[in-house]
């Protein structure tokens, strides 16, 4: 996969629906995703690696028109209004399926699941025409490092003209801290490790081979288990760097919910 043709990208998609909700805590998100989105080429289609899907082996919405799963509650009633009728692209979802079967990763094809708010809030704000087809594919229940970035790897090869790769998660996932008063010290574990991060992804001159064993040993990095207890929302970050193998082009620093949160781009 040419990088000139397809773009990486990994986002913190922020609280549930809360960034299409007007919340002032997201507000800096939805102008960045905006901004992002503008300076793109418009993408000929969107493979999504939601934090909020996982399956005991990597599989792939292959539906010709999936809904949308309102995947979160306690939400006010607009939450469960939203709408984003993009088209699936069961052609793209086949070929990805036979990239990973061929790289010996075990793969399967869902034809009636929905995207959930990891697709549809991001590119509801990035592109709110829905009129880009989407596929979405899940993580590893195991949760394993190394099978996400290999995953990445299977889908560098994929050849798909004007693809955009996206990695939809948070940087920072504490469920308890979002909730909890922050203080100096909680500020201080979320900026290392968000400094650890960057410097990670975004370093010039370093082995390929040495930042991805970084990545597979992310429990190293200062404060790791305090930004996040279950690592879910920090595995699609691990595929999009599997597709790209270099680092970042871009980072971008900015505050979801009052903590210190990145983006990358490749």
């Amino acid at each position: 996969m040419s990088l000139a043709t397809t773009r990486v990208l990994f986002l913190s998609h922020g609280g549930g629906p809360l960034p299409l909700l007007g919340d002032p805590a997201h507000l800096e998100m939805v102008g960045q995703l905006r901004a992002i989105a503008k300076r793109l080429a418009k993408p000929s289609a969107v493979l999504v690696i939601s934090a909020h899907w996982e399956e005991d082996i990597a599989t792939l919405t292959a539906g010709a028109n999936p809904g949308i799963i309102y995947d979160y509650y306690g939400f006010p009633d607009a939450s469960y209004e939203i709408e984003y009728p993009c088209p699936g692209e069961p052609s793209l979802a086949a070929k990805v399926h036979r990239l990973l079967i061929d790289a010996g990763i075990e793969a399967g094809l869902d034809s009636h699941r929905g995207f959930d708010h990891g697709l549809f809030v991001p590119l509801k704000i990035m592109y709110p025409e829905a009129d880009i087809p989407c596929i979405q594919l899940s993580l590893l229940r195991g949760l394993d490092p190394a099978q996400h970035i290999r995953i990445g790897k299977a889908l560098a090869g994929l050849g798909h003209d004007g693809l955009l790769v996206v990695g939809s998660g948070f940087s920072f996932h504490n469920m308890k801290a979002f909730f909890t008063p922050d203080s100096d010290d909680t500020r201080a574990m979320n900026a290392a490790f968000e400094q650890w991060l960057i410097e990670t992804l975004s370093a010039p001159g370093v082995d390929e081979s040495v930042r991805a064993q970084n990545l597979k040993r992310w429990q190293q990095a200062p404060f790791a288990r305090y930004c996040h207890p279950r690592e879910e929302h920090l595995l699609p970050l691990h595929v999009c760097y599997g597709v790209a193998q270099k680092p970042c082009g871009e980072y971008f620093e900015l505050e979801i919910l009052n903590k210190k949160s990145s983006m990358y781009l490749w």
